[in-house]
């Protein structure tokens, strides 16, 4: 380890800080090393994540992660084998990516103890928002005092340079300016916003300060580390300071670090980026383990809005070749799939997919039914939807359907999610058959609030209760799919997949081969539809017998085995 550690930091830092950075490195590693848990098996088909936010839900007088465990092992024990907590750190702004302290757990949610009581029987996913922080951060305000020790630990830059060819996410400024204590303007860089102040990874510093934190948040239950917008981790001005190939040699350094401390555990990054630039991650079988999934929201989106599977399948098809020339590599690497999130639906990742006629249309369509578009600036004055803010429920339904084409359209959605060669990750409001929460949009002026409603645990579990609502038509249905799923090791992220073309109005996968292979095939129009396979077999949905010819109704779909 020692020396694959000394090459990564030579290649960073130079031959003449490696030998020292690399024994700093590896006093961290005996630091933690001992402190956090092993994992000995690869994910599988029982794996399947939540993602919430540590306070989603509510009760009053308690931390809101005590409410968690208590909701958790009542309600997602045995469908849900992992939970990816969103940011539960102090912060100031964009609901916990502004992260004043890595090291400290928001208090009104409770502490580190809490976090290792929810690890005892769920699998928990942190994330490391390491690109940026706070500026009430302790980090920026000895900055900005003149503290020496960080005078390095964030990106100054000249105003009066060319920064046309910079990547921007948002459309807002990218340099920030402030004034030091010594009366000094200074001029830093702030890729999300002013109070989100990117941080100098060219400071040797700033990298052993970001692997003491994750070996830290490894000790403390993060089998999963997220990585968030970690692609614009380097910067070097005149390129477009993302994805650059020191990035990705930092990450590898701490996979290194990582695979060392604690076998077993994951990196998930999170790059909302067009399809070939996300799979960079995987580097060698060396970097993520996992990428998330970002063109599966949209395109899963655009073939229901349309009712026509037909980019689906033809981007299915292209990145079933990949997976399978991964495995057959022997990679243990992985999509890591989603719909729905804490953030919009994002549309870079149909560049080169959708034309721009589909992306307006599901702009269109987004905004009748009471969602928001977000904009990025191109760079050249104009304007490109960024993504779509609206929750998935309320994206796929119509607002006058009944409670039952509801969550016969959601589901239907979601059976792809499951069905899909990866890891399946459900947000909590997906999980739960929310809609819209225009009112939290409006008052915050927060797009994204459109999807993070928080809930009090009494009225969640009473709406729960409620037969025939559409809460309990989409929990209780969601909890038997992936009852069904994790028993199918045709769904393992290893198991191989084959795109099925049975026309526009269906969407069809094969999962593993021989007797335990898996066809699923869903209709996702509004009509019935036929379908013609080589065989029959046994629905483990509907627990029916189907010939190879059968007809689908409307967002009806199946899982056949052989019989």
């Amino acid at each position: 380890m020692k020396e694959k550690i000394f090459n990564k930091v030579a290649k960073l830092y130079g031959e003449e800080l490696a030998p020292s950075l690399t024994q700093d490195i590896l006093a961290l590693v005996d630091k933690w090393r001992g402190h956090a848990p092993s994992y000995q098996s690869w994910v599988d088909e029982s794996t399947a994540y939540l993602i919430t936010y540590g306070d989603s839900i509510r009760r009053e007088g308690e931390p809101t992660l005590n409410t968690m465990k208590y909701f958790a092992d009542k309600y997602l024990r045995g469908a849900i084998s992992n939970i990816h907590i969103l940011p539960m750190f102090p912060y100031t702004s964009d609901d916990g990516f502004s992260v004043v302290d890595y090291r400290k757990v928001d208090p009104n949610l409770g502490d580190w103890k809490e976090l290792n009581e929810l690890a005892e029987h769920f699998d928990l996913m942190y994330d490391c928002v390491i690109n940026h922080i706070s500026k009430s951060s302790d980090w920026f305000q000895r900055y900005l005092a003149g503290d020496a020790a960080y005078q390095d630990y964030f990106v100054e830059s000249d105003p009066s340079l060319d920064y046309s060819s910079v990547t921007r996410p948002r459309a807002l400024p990218l340099l920030t300016p402030f004034t030091k204590a010594s009366g000094e303007t200074t001029h830093v860089w702030t890729t999300f916003s002013d109070d989100q102040i990117d941080i100098n990874f060219k400071s040797p510093k700033v990298l052993l300060e970001s692997i003491d934190i994750l070996l830290m948040y490894a000790a403390n239950g993060g089998r999963s580390i997220r990585l968030d917008a970690i692609g614009f981790i380097w910067k070097v001005l005149n390129t477009t300071c993302i994805h650059l190939e020191e990035a990705h040699e930092i990450i590898k350094l701490w996979r290194i670090v990582l695979d060392d401390v604690m076998p077993g555990s994951l990196l998930i990054t999170e790059t909302n980026v067009p399809h070939k630039e996300n799979i960079s991650y995987f580097g060698q079988g060396d970097e993520a383990h996992m990428v998330y999934q970002f063109p599966l929201p949209p395109l899963t989106l655009h073939a229901f809005l349309s009712q026509d599977s037909s980019v689906l399948t033809e981007w299915a098809k292209g990145l079933t070749n990949e997976a399978m020339a991964s495995l057959q590599a022997g990679s243990k690497t992985t999509y890591f799939n989603f719909l729905a999130s804490h953030d919009g639906i994002g549309v870079r990742p149909t560049e080169g997919i959708l034309s721009d006629d589909d992306r307006h249309m599901m702009c269109q369509q987004v905004e009748r039914k009471g969602g928001r578009v977000n904009y990025k600036n191109n760079g050249d004055g104009t304007q490109s939807p960024y993504e779509l803010n609206i929750n998935y429920l309320s994206a796929i339904t119509e607002p006058e359907d009944d409670t039952q084409t509801k969550a016969a359209k959601f589901l239907a959605a979601q059976s792809i999610l499951l069905s899909f060669i990866g890891v399946p990750a459900v947000y909590y409001h997906s999980f739960l058959g929310s809609e819209n929460d225009v009112a939290g949009m409006e008052e915050s002026g927060i797009n994204r609030r459109i999807n993070r409603k928080k809930f009090s645990v009494e009225s969640l579990e009473a709406e729960l209760a409620e037969q025939g609502s559409l809460r309990n038509n989409v929990y209780s249905e969601m909890v038997r799919l992936l009852n069904v799923r994790q028993q199918q090791s045709a769904f393992s992220p290893s198991s191989s997949q084959q795109v099925l073309e049975l026309g526009d109005g269906l969407f069809g996968l094969q999962r593993g081969e021989g007797e335990k292979a898996i066809r699923f095939v869903v209709n996702l129009s509004q009509q019935a539809q036929s379908v013609t396979l080589n065989t029959g077999g046994k629905d483990l949905v509907s627990d029916q017998s189907f010939d190879n010819q059968f007809t689908l109704n409307p967002y009806q779909f199946v899982w056949l085995t052989e019989q």
